[in-house]
């Protein structure tokens, strides 16, 4: 057994690399024997993503970050280059996933995995190529949430600095002295105000038997007005039925009626205006009017007759029968000569014939 010693020597030296390289891998991310799926990410940036740092799926660590690589030359959207694995064989990236960047807690960074909903598209093919995005980190969320609140402190700052500058400005001797005044004047209306209570309480007392007897009266009043409750509740009844009756009153019939009656009285306006009927002829016709005035002035005849000569119309006689005849005489011969006048007038408002004259001269004689 003369080479025994350097067979042992050999063995562990192999032994050696082989967890050297073993451990190397392990610690790129890699697993011991190998063959995970392997995808290469593109970034704007790193975002502070680390070799060996996790990749995860909802929360759950499934592979490694094996390298990060910087392309200078190609856009800045692609320009920092991240190869990962998957060393659960059970999982396959689907068409429509999501990688980025971002935190798993407050130190760690990791490439987060979001799977869409729908993986019945396929899914992608080992070693390709996925367009990123890095997440916003906590510091940054918190840097975005302050920013605004910060400028709204600036701001508020700046307003009470111009706030505070405006009153130093203000609170000078001037300022002082208004203030003083306005203490002064306080002080007198105050004074003024207790004078007037003084005065007040002093007429409430001059007053008081004047108030007395108004609130006595009203008393009065108000014990009459319980008294007669009875007539009030009465009266107010009352107007509560007449206040009915003129609401069920037939107010409209009413206006109907008017409304006919004035129809009626502008038709029987118009008709004499129009020289139709009676009233026209009352209206419009002067014969009326000049009988009329005939009759007056025979009736003033008559009156000046009688008081001019009493005894024509008025006898006494103690025993002439004789004289009574003759007033009967007199009145016959005056009621023939009224006649005449009469039929000589209407003869010459129309004009007859010489036999109608005949006719009427016969008839006069007889």
């Amino acid at each position: 057994m003369k080479y025994t010693k350097e067979i042992k020597i050999g063995f562990i030296a192999v032994l050696s690399i082989t967890l050297i390289i073993v451990g190397v891998n392990f610690l790129k991310g890699s697993s011991f024997f190998g063959g995970d799926d392997v995808y290469y990410g593109y970034f704007n940036e790193s975002g502070g993503l680390m070799p060996a740092s996790s990749v995860a799926v909802n929360g759950v660590s499934v592979g490694k970050v094996t390298s990060i690589d910087f392309l200078p030359f190609e856009k800045p959207e692609r320009r920092v280059k991240v190869t990962f694995n998957v060393q659960n064989h059970d999982i396959k990236l689907p068409k429509g996933v999501k990688i980025e960047i971002g935190s798993l807690d407050l130190f760690n960074k990791a490439i987060i995995l979001q799977f869409p909903e729908n993986i019945s598209k396929g899914y992608i093919p080992n070693r390709s190529k996925i367009q990123g995005e890095v997440a916003k980190d906590m510091m940054q969320q918190m840097q975005a949430y302050a920013d605004p609140i910060t400028k709204k402190l600036n701001k508020l700052m700046n307003n009470v600095d111009r706030v505070v500058g405006s009153f130093a400005e203000f609170w000078d001797t001037t300022a002082t002295s208004e203030i003083q005044g306005s203490l002064f004047e306080i002080r007198t209306a105050v004074k003024r105000f207790g004078k007037l209570t003084g005065d007040v309480e002093g007429m409430v007392a001059d007053e008081r038997l004047k108030l007395s007897s108004i609130m006595f009266n009203v008393l009065s009043i108000t014990e009459n007005i319980n008294k007669n409750n009875r007539e009030i509740s009465s009266i107010l009844g009352n107007t509560k039925r007449i206040t009915d009756d003129m609401v069920s009153a037939d107010f409209k019939g009413t206006i109907s009626d008017a409304h006919r009656v004035i129809n009626t009285l502008n038709k029987t306006l118009e008709e004499a205006e129009k020289g139709k009927g009676n009233l026209s002829k009352l209206l419009k016709d002067e014969s009326l009017y000049n009988d009329l005035v005939k009759s007056n002035l025979k009736l003033q005849e008559l009156l000046v007759d009688v008081k001019e000569n009493p005894k024509r119309y008025v006898h006494f006689s103690v025993f002439g029968r004789k004289d009574k005849k003759k007033a009967e005489e007199v009145i016959v011969a005056k009621e023939k000569k009224n006649r005449r006048k009469k039929d000589q007038n209407k003869i010459e408002q129309n004009p007859v014939t010489d036999v109608n004259l005949k006719n009427h001269d016969t008839i006069q004689k007889k």
